[in-house]
């Protein structure tokens, strides 16, 4: 594939301003989320996201979303498949919370929640009502 055709067919996430101007914009320097389920969430968005540019968007080093990425596959959340130089990934919907505060929750229920209802379709989720 043509690189122009490549970046046809990526889709971009979000950049996410560093954690120094996030603080002063909104005056909250945390966010309800962890690093695993933003760098989850990017995953969902776009399957075929280079570890950089979901590094830009979550607002963490290329390192730690290398480090996050191999957790989640170590967990089952994610699966790596190799496609020529790239990677896709695709996400096991049906496992568990890793958390005992919510054991029937699946990665699929949060993935409802934080994707757009197109998105969530896309994984085979039912999108839920906003």
């Amino acid at each position: 594939m043509a690189a122009h055709q490549r970046e046809r067919n990526h889709r971009s996430l979000p950049v996410n301003p560093s954690s120094e101007s996030r603080k002063q914009k909104n005056g909250a320097s945390w966010t309800f989320l962890s690093n695993h389920a933003h760098v989850l969430v990017c995953l969902a968005k776009d399957p075929m996201a280079r570890l950089r540019d979901i590094a830009e968007s979550v607002g963490i080093t290329e390192r730690g979303v290398f480090r996050v990425v191999s957790e989640l596959e170590e967990g089952g959340v994610i699966h790596r498949i190799k496609e020529g130089r790239r990677n896709r990934y695709e996400i096991d919907t049906t496992g568990h919370s890793r958390h005992p505060l919510e054991p029937d929750r699946t990665v699929g229920s949060l993935l409802s929640l934080l994707l757009e209802p197109t998105e969530a379709e896309a994984l085979g989720l039912a999108p839920l009502a906003r």
